[in-house]
């Protein structure tokens, strides 16, 4: 049975553009909705070029109240009647109240080689720490800020005159050939995880 998805973006999208480019032929999955908490991300536009429905829920006007945030997330996506949700991108750390009826059915993929780096500035950290490689990864989510089990990663060496900029650009490309990848193989009931260098 086709597994359906929701994915949950705060800009641009481009992880989100490449897992619906995945979701096709005899993929375990499709996509059911695009969500974003900003109205102006661009992977919106995106999402309703290639026909995938869209949900604007803005954080902004629920203040500090992350129960009411989520709760209208929650009522966004219910129609949609999503199995999985893929976080590409979302900027947004989602509470325990909502993630915990998801456990096991939502991903998220970070910029690093989790443990190492959670939270924000990855690529910069592991310059900072004279890391000669880094990468990505693909786990699932849990209440817990970048933990959960690690579904994939994928390995990218840093160089010596490597930038914030430059390593960033080698691992988003990276990003994009693993979470396609990863959500291919979970969808299907697969947790293996997926190990690309």
């Amino acid at each position: 049975m086709t597994k359906r998805v929701a994915i949950f973006i705060s800009g641009g999208g481009s992880n989100m553009v490449k897992l619906l480019e995945s979701m096709v032929g005899d993929h375990p999955a499709r996509a059911c909705v695009v969500l974003s908490n900003d109205p102006q991300a661009k992977g919106l536009e995106h999402a309703e070029a290639r026909g995938v429905p869209t949900e604007v829920v803005r954080h902004h006007p629920f203040g500090k109240d992350r129960a009411a945030f989520e709760h209208a997330i929650s009522g966004a996506i219910a129609p949609y009647a999503p199995d999985l949700i893929c976080l590409a991108g979302f900027m947004r750390k989602l509470t325990a109240e909502f993630v915990d009826p998801w456990r096991g059915k939502m991903l998220n993929i970070h910029p690093s080689l989790l443990p190492k780096y959670k939270g924000l500035h990855t690529h910069a950290r592991a310059l900072e720490a004279g890391d000669t490689v880094h990468g990505c990864t693909v786990h699932e989510v849990t209440p817990a800020l970048d933990d959960g089990p690690i579904l994939g990663q994928a390995r990218v060496p840093v160089l010596p005159d490597d930038t914030e900029e430059t390593l960033a650009a080698r691992v988003l490309t990276q990003e994009h050939l693993l979470y396609p990848q990863v959500l291919a193989r979970f969808a299907s009931g697969d947790r293996r995880p997926v190990l690309l260098s």
